[in-house]
This record gives C-alpha cells, structure tokens and sequence, in this order.
C-alpha cells in the first residue's frame, strides 16, 4: 500500500482508504460482525483513512469505527466524518455555531476521539459557499481543539472550486471515477495549486464498474441503489454516478475488454482514478472482508498505459459524458 500525502495537513494517508457508509445504512443489510470484520480486514491491508458521517446509520457507523479502534489499540487511522444531513432540511442558517457544535460533540462522543481528524460538511446547499461566517464557525471549532481540520464534501465541481478558496479548507470530497470524469478538467489543477487534497467517493459508480451487476440485478428496499434511483432521497449522483442504470451497464461491457489477466474490474476501476496524482485518497466502501481486502489490492496494480486512459476516456466521452458532465 502506497501512501499520498494529505494537502496542507502534514498528515499522509493509504492511497486507498475505506469509505463506511456501506456499512451504516442505505446499501441493504450488513450485520456488526461483517463490517467490524470488513475494517480489520481493511486496516490489517494497510487502510489508514477511514471516511464516515454522522447520519451514516444515524451514528452506527462511527461506533462500529470505535469499537474496533478499542479492539485494536495503538495508533489510530485518519479518521474523517461529515456533519450537516442531520438538518431535517438543508438551508444555511442550519449551519449554526450551535448546531454545528453539537453536531461535533455528537461525533467526538460516537467515535470516543478528544479531537476529530477531520471534519466534513456534507454536502451543503450551494449558498452556503459564499457565506463566509460558516467557515469562520469551523475555524472556531478548530481552536477550541475539537476539531483538528475540516473540509467539504460536494456534489459539484463549481462547489468545490468555491470552497477552495476558504483558506481553512484543507480538503474536498468529490465523486470521481470513469462514469464522472469533469473534476480531472480543472478543479485536479486548482487544487494542487491550493494544496488541498482530494477524496475521491463513489469510485465504483455504486458498484456499476464492478461489473457484477445485471439489467434483472435485484436490490433490497433499503439500498439506495433501489430507492435513490432517481433522486427521490437525496441528489441522484449519489446513485449509479447518476448515470441511467442501462446506459451504465452498456457502457460497463465496453470497458470488460480492457480488463486484462486476472484483475477484476472494480481493481481495475480503482487504479484508474489512483492514476490522477492530484487525488489523494480513493475511499471505496466493503460490507465483508473480501471486499476490503480486494479494494486495498488495487494499489498494488501496474500503472495503466495511456492507450488504455483514452480507451476509458472514449467509452466516457461517446456513452456517458452527455448524461452527466455538465450536471455536476
């Protein structure tokens, strides 16, 4: 496992790192003991960055962070976590200093940490960006030690783009992978520029570039990927990338072929984004311990040639691009 170093915050980091919102809701049922085992698995592979929320399972997901942080023992990971969807609706004058505090306090109470590594706002109204008065909160917080940095997880690239301006603003979460390739553009160059480090989320579309998944492929009631396919919880990029199921999966069987030896294709799809020396940490989620051990494998593929990056680049370009480019 190679590490990458973490913007400003003289911090580095796993190159992969584990994203735990699968195992606190909202990807179908998976029981305490498969994910405290999907964790060991990850960290046991070299996983330093664990990446949740606080409205992941309504807090589950940050104690089962803990509970295996006390099964451990000795250094912690860079643990990040996002506050800001337990508004019960988003609007800026949601993100008080006393919402924002108990919100904190909230976390530093789940993930049993006297000060978080990382703290997120999870994906904000757009306002939000150019209200100063919110950042100047964070930094607050970030004096009164509860917070050692923060930054922002967004849905666009214009959102990013503004954020980083915030001279606090040590980090952006942003989905990136083959189905959404618009943040490589402009906002990768800004952003090594501003030395603030990039966590790359959804990098399987969602499970799509997995390449498992079937046009009769059956999802539970409570996976999102079921009742989020067309936006109807919360923004629907969150979901397939926001690329229409079909389109997905047609596209999916073009990049197959470029798969080679015994590489699956969710590795495959992992070291391409790792290929963007602009991210900083892929955060790929796992319900079991294969898939942990299976995403954390990834870093050790050869680099990808630039024949295959235009053959992705193309398949982007001619299937998906028109689906979401611009959206996002």
């Amino acid at each position: 496992m190679q590490s990458r170093k973490f913007g400003r915050t003289g911090r580095s980091v796993s190159e992969i790192g584990f994203g735990a919102w699968a195992i606190g809701a909202a990807w179908g049922e998976v029981n305490d003991d498969d994910a405290v085992a999907a964790l060991h698995a990850a960290l046991d592979a070299g996983v330093t960055f664990l990446d949740t929320a606080d409205v992941y399972g309504d807090g589950r997901s940050e104690k089962l962070i803990a509970r295996v942080m006390k099964e451990r023992g000795g250094e912690r990971p860079f643990i990040a976590t996002k506050a800001g969807r337990r508004l019960p609706v988003q609007t800026v004058e949601g993100y008080s200093l006393e919402n924002l505090t108990g919100w904190i306090d909230r976390s530093l109470k789940y993930l049993e940490a006297d000060t978080l590594d990382l703290v997120q706002l999870h994906c904000p109204p757009t306002d939000l960006y150019y209200h100063p008065e919110v950042f100047e909160r964070l930094d607050r917080l970030v004096e009164q030690g509860k917070i050692r940095h923060y930054g922002v997880s967004v849905e666009r690239v214009d959102e990013a783009l503004k954020a980083m301006q915030y001279p606090g603003v040590v980090s952006v979460q942003i989905i990136f992978n083959a189905f959404r390739q618009r943040p490589a553009e402009l906002f990768f160059d800004q952003a090594k520029k501003n030395d603030v480090a990039i966590i790359a989320r959804v990098p399987l579309a969602s499970g799509l570039l997995s390449g498992k998944f079937k046009a009769d492929t059956k999802f539970e009631t409570t996976d999102h990927r079921l009742f989020n396919r067309n936006g109807e919880a919360f923004d629907v990029g969150e979901t397939f990338s926001g690329v229409p199921y079909e389109v997905g999966l047609a596209a999916v069987e073009k990049i197959r072929p470029l798969v080679s030896g015994d590489t699956t294709m969710a590795k495959f799809a992992l070291r391409w984004i790792l290929m963007f020396d602009a991210v900083s940490v892929v955060i790929p989620g796992a319900r079991n311990p294969a898939q942990a051990v299976s995403n954390a494998e990834a870093a050790a593929l050869a680099p990808l040639s630039d024949a295959l990056m235009a053959k992705v680049k193309a398949i982007y370009d001619q299937d998906i691009r028109p689906y979401v480019h611009q959206r996002w």
